[in-house]
């Protein structure tokens, strides 16, 4: 069905430069920093707001409550028109973040879960949106989710073939924007070192989820060694429908390594919250600034 998405990037070339450029009028300069300054001082932590359990500008008052460092932002789904291509949702979510001092490290597109990068090309026009969105909101990566009908594997060559063509395609733009596009899915490191090999650009980097690498039977400490703190964009911390200290993935040795390979980045918690959201979470938050030896 889809033997013409190869023949088709001129076209859809053509398209990503007219999405992206309508997206690209905000004039927020300084304040968009401001919003996220409190990510050059170290290992900071946020959460989805799919785990904070509002997928709204809420999710940030949710977050101060907390006291979480960032939200992670979906940028939407098709029934929504992925709403946060909207320059005034945009404006909501910046002043929400400045209201509630929360700031917003990642855009993640869930969304590919339903549409394939590696089979739509409405998939490949959204991914440039998302760059601009991440831009305007000072986000510096996007959470690129290959799972579900999106997944990708790495004995299906045209799949992934497919996806180095986009990324490729699009890497020059994220790399003018300052935007990291993270891959995450259930494919080894060496996999996901062949597809940044390939495109051969700094703007498209591994997103590690440390509990779904383990979920797929990687051993996700030589999987951090192997693809390095530099190409690591944002790490996911979870442990199923568990807080992070109960028996599953060592949390330790995982910190211990981010540490060795000099990871600079966030950490974004994807927990469960077994009782109650609040309590639940600052429990996780305060275990994982433990792990990492910092305090607010």
């Amino acid at each position: 069905m889809f033997d013409g998405y190869r023949d088709s990037m001129p076209t859809r070339r053509a398209c990503l430069i007219r999405a992206a450029s309508a997206a690209a009028g905000l004039a927020l300069g300084a304040n968009v920093r401001q919003v996220t300054a409190a990510a050059s001082a170290g290992i900071k932590v946020g959460m989805c707001d799919w785990s904070l359990q509002h997928r709204d500008v809420s999710a940030f008052e949710w977050a101060r409550r907390i006291g979480l460092d960032g939200v992670e932002v979906s940028v939407g789904y098709p029934a929504d028109g992925l709403r946060l291509r909207q320059s005034d949702v945009q404006k909501e979510y910046l002043a929400a973040a400045r209201r509630h001092g929360v700031a917003i490290p990642s855009v993640a597109m869930g969304v590919l879960n339903d549409v394939p990068l590696m089979s739509e090309p409405r998939a490949a026009v959204w991914l440039a949106d998302t760059i601009e969105v991440a831009r305007n909101l000072g986000a510096r990566c996007i959470l690129m989710a290959f799972f579900s009908k999106g997944e990708l594997k790495e004995g299906n060559k045209t799949d992934m073939q497919r996806v180095i063509d986009v990324l490729a395609e699009l890497a020059p733009r994220a790399e003018k924007a300052g935007v990291v596009l993270g891959m995450e899915s259930y494919l080894t490191a060496e996999a996901h070192l062949k597809i940044i090999d390939a495109v051969k650009s700094r703007a498209v980097q591994v997103y590690y989820d440390v509990y779904n690498a383990n979920h797929a039977g990687h051993d996700y400490l030589k999987e951090i060694k192997l693809i390095g703190g530099d190409r690591i964009c944002q790490v996911h911390f979870k442990n199923g429908p568990h807080l992070l200290e109960a028996p599953g993935i060592d949390w330790p040795a995982v910190v211990a390594t981010l540490k060795e390979v000099n990871y600079p980045g966030w950490i974004v918690l994807e927990t469960s919250s077994p009782k109650d959201l609040v309590a639940d979470t600052r429990t996780n938050l305060e275990y994982v600034r433990k792990l990492f030896g910092t305090t607010r």
